[in-house]
Formats: structure tokens, sequence, C-alpha cells
């Protein structure tokens, strides 16, 4: 492709990133960013918690109109990319429009998951992706006495915890045997069990849906599940996990791998394309295989790699990743990733609310998980960054100084 500028597909928190990094870079050229959504960029993780409970929410924008127009940034709303034509160096739109470019960076996110049982399209069926989906969610609520979540895991949950909070009546069905099993410990999963129980959610565990049931004019009202019990509800909201967009990708004959698969400095299997964020797998340094991260802080953090490698200089992507999800008014924030571990260390009591699972592999620390305790979370990553040499015995002991051990690793 010849120089014609960069083309930025996807408009969330790692394509807007990009876009500042590629101008703070001294990146001067054409620089386009699509989204197909009618909004400025909006913050995402309110999605699913106050843009729901807020009386009058509106999307809070990531930056102001005058960001973009200060930095020639050409933002196109309601801009649908269709195809890419890497021979031709174009990205082709759906209202038939091209835009010439050398380079593109595919941050296209990722889409529910529908788990494939009878009914599961059905009008009422709601899910959430978009500002618009959240503002669905909160209008199924305002005519609701009782909410059925299928899915325990962050989104679901987050989700539950609102409808709690709303004075809903709220069941959550989750096939696995512990909340959020594919990303935390069993002692975080048994304490939002507890912690969301006493919200008034009625969870069931090892819960398998057979299928969603109808009302008479068609609607979804609630669901039949494979042990024979059925759950009659005013509004259904499906939360089973997501998928990678990997159909630009796929169609432009990029390689993919449990997403758009991606090189150390992010760019795909053409050195002229990159891809970042919830679309986008790459080869984890600490768990050693591909992971898809589906977090704002990988996403912004890969931004600012892939800006460098777009312009022939970066280094490889090497960050702790971290998350956080509220429900209600516990937090849980993890730092690293808990992928093969075998040990966990608690500092702290459950009972209180308030404590962190220091996970470990191999003796060596992976992963910290804290709930309502920021500072072991800040700790945490710095822990990781560094590899302290920090063990299960000395996690464990709430008088060990963790700050103090970060300090002699760093010097």
């Amino acid at each position: 492709m010849s120089e014609k500028g960069i083309v930025i597909v996807g408009a969330s928190h790692g394509g807007v990133q990009l876009a500042a990094s590629l101008r703070e870079k001294g990146y001067e050229g054409p620089l386009t960013m699509l989204t197909s959504e009618p909004d400025l960029p909006y913050q995402k993780p309110p999605l699913s918690k106050g843009y729901i409970k807020d009386p009058d929410p509106k999307p809070t924008p990531l930056r102001p109109e005058k960001f973009y127009t200060d930095r020639s940034i050409d933002l196109r709303l309601g801009a649908t990319a269709s195809a890419i034509d890497l021979s031709g160096g174009e990205v082709q739109l759906a209202d038939g429009a091209a835009i010439p470019c050398s380079k593109i960076a595919l941050v296209v996110g990722s889409r529910p998951r529908r788990i494939p049982i009878p009914n599961i399209d059905a009008p009422g069926v709601l899910e959430l992706r978009t500002y618009q989906d959240s503002q669905a969610i909160k209008a199924g609520f305002n005519a609701a006495s009782s909410v059925l979540v299928i899915g325990g895991g962050f989104i679901g949950l987050e989700i539950a915890a609102t409808a709690a909070v709303l004075g809903k009546q709220v069941t959550v069905l989750e096939a696995e045997g512990r909340l959020m099993a594919r990303a935390v410990s069993p002692a975080v999963s048994a304490y939002f069990l507890n912690y969301l129980g006493g919200l008034g959610a009625d969870i069931r565990l090892n819960a398998r849906v057979s299928g969603i049931r109808l009302s008479d004019n068609g609607l979804a009202a609630g669901a039949d599940l494979a042990d024979g019990s059925v759950i009659d509800a005013d509004c259904v909201i499906s939360g089973t996990g997501v998928l990678p967009c990997t159909e630009l990708a796929e169609a432009a004959g990029l390689a993919i791998e449990n997403g758009i698969s991606v090189g150390p400095t992010m760019l795909t299997s053409v050195p002229e394309v990159a891809s970042i964020g919830d679309c986008a797998s790459y080869m984890h340094w600490q768990v050693g295989r591909r992971v898809r991260l589906e977090s704002v802080q990988n996403a912004v953090d890969q931004a600012k790699t892939a800006a460098a490698a777009l312009l022939g200089d970066a280094e490889p992507y090497h960050e702790v990743p971290w998350f956080w999800s509220d429900q209600a008014d516990a937090k849980l924030q993890i730092a690293g990733l808990s992928d093969g571990t075998e040990t966990a260390a608690l500092r702290g009591d459950p009972e209180t609310g308030s404590f962190s699972a220091f996970l470990f592999a191999d003796g060596k620390l992976r992963c910290v998980e804290s709930v309502n305790k920021a500072g072991d979370h800040a700790l945490g990553r710095r822990l990781l960054a560094v590899d302290a040499g920090l063990t299960p015995e000395q996690a464990a002991d709430p008088d060990f100084d963790l700050r103090a051990l970060v300090k002699r690793a760093r010097s």
C-alpha cells in the first residue's frame, strides 16, 4: 500500500488512544477513525452500572469533539467498515464509500456470545455492548419486577447487582459450579456468591438453560432449565461472554487464532495492519500462550505499542494486565492472570469484606485478586512487574511489608 494515511476501524478506548498516540508520536498524515455508533466515543465501564441506574443518563465522552478537530482526526460517526482491500489500499464502507490508506488498525472489539438454545434470539432477550443496549436494559428494568440474568461472569453479575440495588427480584443462572470460574479463584467466587445473595439475588450454580420461555405475545418471559425447572421473569438478560469480531480480518486473509493474531508489537500477519484490544490475541510473556484480554487497560496500553509499531519504532508489549469489576458496593480488582495457578494465599479475611487472594504457580506470584482493597491491588501490579520473589507464606502474613519487598526488588 502506498502512503495514503492511516484508518482506525473502531473508536472505543483503544481506538481513541491509538489516534492520540499517533499524533503525539509525530504522525502528521491523514488519520481517519470509524465508529458505527452515533455518539462520540464514550466510556464503556458504566454500561452495566451507571448508565442503567441514572434517571437521565448520557454517554460520557472519552474526549470532547474539539480533541478530534484540533488534531485533524477525521472521526466518522455512524460509519461501518464492510471490507479491507489490502491490494488496493483502502477501507470500504457499508454505504459504498471507500477511504484510501496505507496502514490500518483494527480495534473492532467483541460482540456478545449467545448460547445455542431455543428462542435465544427472541424479542426481549437483552444483551450489553453499546450505550443503546444499556438503555434497552434500563427500559426493561423500569417495566419489570423480576429480572433473569443468564451467565455468572463479570458483565452478568454487574447487571445483576445493579438490578438488585434497584429493588428487582433477581435470579442468576450460571452453568459452572462457581461464579466467574474462568477468571477468579474459588475464594473470590465464594465471596461474591455470598455478597450477591446478601443483596437478595438468587444465584443458581450448575444451572444449564435449555430454552427461553415466551409469553403469549412472543416476548422472552423466563427460561427452562435442563433439570426440568422453570424460571419466570419480566426481563431476561443474556450475559454469557463475548466473541472477538474477526470478520473483516478473516475476509482480508489475516491470521486468526482466538481472535486476530498479532505479534509482540501488535502487528498482524500483514505488517501494514495492526490490531489491539478485545479482538486481538497475542503471546503472553507470563503464561506462555496466546491470550485475548477484555479490559480497558489492555486496549489503551496496546494502543500505545501499536501506534509506535505503525510508525516503525515499537518495543514489544510487556505490560502487567489488570482488570476491575464493580458489583454494587463491592470492587474487585485483578492484577496478572490466574491461568495455571495452583496455590492461593489469602491476605485479610473475606468475612470483613476486604481481602486479597495472592495466586502462585510453581512458587511464583502470577495474580493478585483484591476485593475492596485497592492498596493490595496497586502493590500487586508492582510486585508482578518486578518479579519480587514473594512467597505464599509472606503474602498470607499481614505483617509482612509488601512495599519494602517491591523497593528491594527495584533496587
